[in-house]
């Protein structure tokens, strides 16, 4: 399935649009992660007037983001998109993030350890968390649906693998491949009403591909019983993003836009409630870009990643246009996010 499918077009300056609504949704959830809200509503009054906070800080999503950003960057400068050219720039980046000072933003233990590991020389897969399937993954991996000219194979492969360095649980893969997806399908103009039907058909397309061309032995290292064949190791994955694409698709057809959405599709820190949870509060008000990450950063579960990626849903399909301007001039690492938005918008 390709984004062409949907009839659209690719937004104007889509990648700029979901860079930017991806960090205001990290600063927006930053100070109310670890909350649930009767006291984020004490502390910050009505949802639907929270402001971003003076100053505008990012957390470890933002910066992870950057960095895989940055990795695929130099990767596509040396020449087309595959594994051997993605590992080693986005592992030097990752590591690069792990001994930065600036990495004080409560970054997830998966990617500490990992990053710790792939310090070495090891064989990443080594490195590799399985049993992980934490939101750390796909939190970052909306670069892979903005960069423009990816097959469809390189842009699943791609998202994979970069979750693979940190988070290599079946289900991680499958819910950052997803979340990818539907970044590119919003941003190359898919409806979206229409947008959990067209994941879920994706879903079942991919459910038994293991990209090996990619993911190379990774599901050897599986210590669950089940996973006998890298076919099986993977199911594992797609049916646990199945399986919460069909609670987000209950959810939205009784909509209750003043319910905490992890009620319904959960808290958003394993990478499946996060892709639903995010998909819900954006899907919520597709044409309201600034309410949907509010309704992101007030919920009880992990709030900044949830308005994080439903800000990257909301800017690639809006463009950079959505955002008050007097939010996105202050965001942190503003410059950065601008740079690399340009370059794939252009």
């Amino acid at each position: 399935m390709t984004a062409q499918t949907t009839g659209g077009t690719r937004t104007g300056q889509a990648s700029t649009g979901s860079l930017i609504g991806l960090a205001l949704g990290d600063a927006l959830g930053y100070p109310t992660e670890f909350s649930d809200v009767p006291r984020i509503l004490t502390a910050y009054g009505p949802w639907r007037e929270m402001s971003l906070p003076e100053p505008a800080l990012v957390t470890d999503d933002t910066q992870m983001t950057l960095a895989l950003g940055r990795g695929i960057r130099t990767a596509m400068a040396r020449g087309p998109l595959d594994a051997a050219t993605l590992e080693g720039p986005v592992r030097e980046e990752f590591v690069a993030w792990y001994h930065s000072p600036e990495n004080t933003r409560a970054p997830g233990r998966t990617c500490l350890v990992a990053c710790g590991l792939l310090d070495s020389d090891r064989p990443w897969q080594q490195a590799s968390q399985l049993g992980s399937k934490g939101c750390g993954a796909n939190m970052r991996v909306a670069p892979l649906g903005l960069v423009p000219g990816l097959g469809d194979e390189q842009r699943a492969g791609a998202a994979q693998l970069q979750s693979a360095l940190t988070h290599g649980h079946p289900t991680a893969l499958a819910a950052s491949d997803l979340t990818a997806c539907a970044v590119h399908l919003l941003a190359a103009g898919a409806e979206p009403l229409g947008l959990v039907g067209l994941l879920r058909s994706y879903a079942y397309e991919n459910r038994s591909r293991y990209h090996h061309e990619w993911l190379g032995d990774l599901w050897t290292y599986s210590r669950d019983s089940q996973d006998t064949t890298p076919e099986r190791f993977i199911e594992r994955g797609w049916d646990e993003c199945l399986g919460i694409l069909e609670r987000l698709q209950q959810a939205l057809r009784t909509p209750s836009p003043e319910t905490d959405p992890c009620l319904a599709t959960g808290d958003g820190w394993i990478a499946e409630e996060a892709l639903a949870t995010a998909l819900h509060c954006f899907l919520l008000f597709p044409e309201d870009p600034v309410t949907a990450l509010r309704r992101a950063a007030c919920t009880k579960g992990d709030s900044d990643s949830l308005a994080c990626l439903a800000g990257a849903f909301a800017g690639a399909r809006l463009g950079v246009a959505a955002w008050p301007a007097a939010w996105a001039g202050r965001i942190e690492y503003r410059s950065e996010l601008l740079a690399l938005g340009a370059l794939w918008d252009a």
